[in-house]
């Protein structure tokens, strides 16, 4: 199929393999938008038939809006290294017809596990990552980056997504994200309160264990709405910690 697979990395010589052989089942160009990694994504990458380009990191959005003009192809698969096509993703590709389609953008499901253990807690988490280039494409903006358009389709279609090895780098990594969500809000002048870490502490609490069913998913429901918890009220707390340096 005439679709581009665009991989953004850095030192993901663990994951880039499986993720290239992935989308080669759907797509006959690969590009690896890597930011300056140490370690042998490169290599592999080119190994498997990938053209990779080489660019330091420019935020979550504008490092995959950066690898779309660069394409061959007017589709683009946009996926991250520790995401693979599910069965049911690959059959749903191939069942599109790009050029007679009045979409400009498909959406899949996806299913995040952390070790071997699947997260219920957060499925289907839609996300928009086969888009038509040349009607729309990543936002720049700061912070976790979305295509930008309405006119998409939903996918009956999964990513797999293997974000985590276990708790221990999920709550390792809840710190780039807490500090990342922070100084994102602080520069667009929003004012944290004294009473924010706790009630948005809380209410994500509430809102992952009660609202979303996390009470009922075990163990793994509890420790992800404990770590979403932590997350947004740390989140809170860093800004206000920010206002007072000023």
């Amino acid at each position: 199929m005439n679709i581009t697979a665009n991989i953004i990395t850095l030192n993901e010589e663990k994951n880039i393999e499986k993720v290239i052989k992935s989308v080669q089942k759907v797509c006959d160009e690969v590009l690896v938008i890597d930011s300056l990694s140490s370690d042998k994504t490169c290599e592999i990458a080119e190994s498997l038939g990938a053209t990779v380009i080489k660019q330091a990191y420019l935020g979550d959005g504008p490092q995959k809006a950066f690898g779309a003009p660069l394409a061959k192809n007017e589709w683009i698969l946009s996926i991250d290294a520790d995401e693979r096509l599910d069965v049911n993703a690959i059959e749903a590709i191939k069942n599109i017809d790009l050029e007679k389609t009045p979409y400009d953008a498909f959406s899949f499901s996806r299913k995040t596990y952390v070790g071997k253990a699947f997260i219920k807690l957060w499925y289907p988490d839609r996300v928009t990552r086969l888009y038509k280039r040349t009607a729309c494409g990543f936002t720049t903006a700061g912070g976790h980056a979305r295509v930008d358009t309405n006119n998409v389709k939903g996918l009956e279609a999964d990513m797999l997504h293997y974000s985590y090895s276990d708790y221990g780098e999920m709550i390792k990594t809840s710190h780039k994200f807490i500090t990342r969500g922070a100084n994102i809000a602080h520069e667009k002048g929003k004012k944290a309160s004294a009473f924010d870490p706790f009630l948005h502490g809380i209410g994500a609490l509430f809102k992952a264990l009660i609202l979303k069913g996390g009470a009922f998913h075990g163990i793994n429901g509890w420790n992800v709405a404990v770590i979403s918890a932590f997350s947004s009220y740390m989140k809170y707390a860093l800004m206000l910690e920010m206002q007072e340096n000023e």
